[in-house]
């Protein structure tokens, strides 16, 4: 086997991830993307580092929405000037996912506060209301923040944030998904993601990061499909601020970023094999040529 297949090669040769991993490129790109020691991730990066992120990931990723900066705010003087304030500015209400919608396809800086929503779940999960013994009823507890802590929060395309964001949400296929999650797994850092899968999107994706300080990995809960437009094919990857620096790395650290651009399908019967395939079916008494 030669030592360093491009993704194109090693997809039609059906190497897979592990192939991958096993390559001289994947092993210096998990060395690479290591989580990085104190020094190199402290202090955190200014603003403007974080609008090259915004728009590194929405180039190399082609995504086809921005990547947000989401900010949860104490006091009013946190907003930005800039921003929109639903009621206040448009005279009407809506809910925390049409903001995020505003943001990542409109370009729009958009403040909430507890007067501008229209969907329960942000209020709650956000600690801007008490919650009610009712929401026994929805099955599955969230985690939500102290109530009286916020008192709104606002968001923006990542790239043009004035203010510095407290989690990113990044909207995408699983494929693009698949090319930010590998290097965590060769860099060992796959113990910090966790997945949520039932409602409220809007709460998983912000508290879940910023209290756990853990990448989530959400899946779009149906008010956003209904109300706010995301696609079907459509997942949300959440980062901690802390953790922007380190995901950046670790992309870089791949030899070359992530595009599914690079990828396509064939399925072949008795694909060449890459030489640990061929040990390990040896050593099981199966064919291999």
């Amino acid at each position: 086997m030669k030592n360093g297949y491009t993704r194109r090669e090693a997809l039609g040769l059906g190497l897979g991830a592990v192939a991958l991993a096993t390559s001289g490129v994947a092993i210096s790109a998990a060395q690479t993307a290591k989580k990085p020691s104190p020094r190199e991730v402290d202090p955190l990066p200014e603003l403007s580092k974080f609008n090259e992120y915004g728009n590194e990931l929405e180039t190399s990723l082609l995504l086809r929405t921005s990547p947000i900066a989401v900010k949860m705010l104490e006091k009013e003087a946190d907003i930005p000037k800039e921003a929109f304030r639903p009621k206040r500015d448009g005279g009407y209400h809506i809910a925390q996912c049409q903001a995020f919608g505003m943001s990542r396809r409109e370009g729009k800086t958009v403040a909430m506060l507890k007067e501008d929503h229209w969907c329960p779940t942000a209020l709650m999960a956000y600690g801007m209301v008490e919650k009610p013994d009712s929401m026994a009823m929805w099955g599955e507890s969230f985690m939500s923040f102290e109530v009286g802590k916020y008192i709104g929060v606002v968001t923006a395309p990542l790239k043009s944030a004035t203010f510095m964001p407290d989690v990113v949400l990044i909207y995408l296929n699983p494929a693009q998904l698949r090319g930010l999650l590998l290097p965590m797994m060769f860099g060992g850092g796959s113990s910090q993601v966790s997945c949520h899968l039932f409602l409220p999107s809007c709460g998983h994706a912000v508290v879940d990061p910023i209290k756990t300080g853990n990448y989530c990995v959400v899946l779009p809960d149906p008010g956003e499909y209904q109300r706010a437009l995301a696609l079907e094919e459509e997942m949300i990857f959440a980062v901690p601020r802390e953790k922007m620096q380190e995901l950046m790395a670790g992309l870089k650290g791949m030899g070359r970023r992530y595009s599914h651009r690079d990828q396509y399908m064939s399925m072949l019967p008795d694909f060449e094999q890459p030489q640990f395939y061929k040990d390990l079916f040896k050593s099981w008494g199966l064919d291999s040529e």
